[in-house]
């Protein structure tokens, strides 16, 4: 469960150099409708950034040229650059803590006693500040497996620059998975992948979130100064240790 002003999101759209737009996926925080765990949830998210994508192309002529996305609202915003004409001219993605592996996960093992009792887990969690509590059935968890990330293989715009971040510590998405994103955009011959790993850094980045917003601006310089390069983030710079 996440929301527009979420983790590093707000502090990130302070810093970046150029005009942002963060918005609530529909039953999420102040966005209205209804939330679903399930691949229909993620064809509606798609659809909430067609929706804003065009609000923002009509009301002020703007035109997307960078998406940043966390944890499933990356992988939406990859389908989105895949499906929707307006990705195909977004020239830079950053992909923070998404998941590859849709089968992969511990939501069994945190919902299974509800499942097996109830048919159905009460997921209960505080957002903005305001307690949240959404119903999840095996059917949505398993609806949600089936959701395809294989796309960004054939699919994903061929242009579009990738900085992939992922947390060493997180326990909800492997950081393998990160380096399968790194395989899918790297040795592209039309754009770069960068790979980021954050050390002890969990799935939301907590305590981490300066990091995350430095790298994700040290490489959007050097992308609109034409330096970036297929890799590893600050590939030669020896670390402190």
């Amino acid at each position: 469960m996440g929301q527009k002003d979420y983790l590093f999101l707000k502090k990130l759209a302070q810093s970046l150099p150029i005009d942002s737009c963060r918005f609530d996926f529909r039953g999420n925080h102040e966005s209205t409708g209804s939330w679903n765990m399930g691949d229909k949830g993620f064809v509606n998210d798609v659809e909430d950034i067609n929706a804003v994508v065009l609000y923002l192309k009509t009301r002020y002529g703007y035109r997307v040229d960078l998406a940043i996305g966390h944890s499933r609202g990356s992988i939406v915003g990859m389908r989105w650059l895949a499906t929707a004409p307006e990705g195909q001219d977004v020239s830079g993605y950053v992909n923070v803590s998404a998941r590859y592996r849709m089968k992969l996960h511990t939501y069994h093992d945190r919902w299974g006693e509800g499942f097996e009792k109830d048919g159905f887990f009460l997921w209960k969690e505080r957002v903005a500040g305001k307690q949240v509590i959404r119903r999840v059935t095996p059917e949505q968890v398993r609806d949600s497996e089936e959701a395809d990330t294989s796309f960004v293989w054939t699919k994903f715009p061929p242009k579009t620059d990738v900085l992939t971040i992922h947390g060493l510590d997180d326990m909800m998405v492997q950081p393998f998975d990160a380096m399968i994103y790194a395989r899918a955009f790297s040795n592209r011959t039309t754009a770069t992948h960068t790979l980021h790993y954050v050390e002890k850094a969990d799935h939301n980045f907590i305590g981490h979130f300066d990091e995350v917003v430095d790298t994700i601006l040290g490489w959007w310089d050097q992308k609109i100064t034409g330096k970036i390069k297929d890799g590893v983030w600050l590939a030669g710079v020896k670390p402190k240790l």
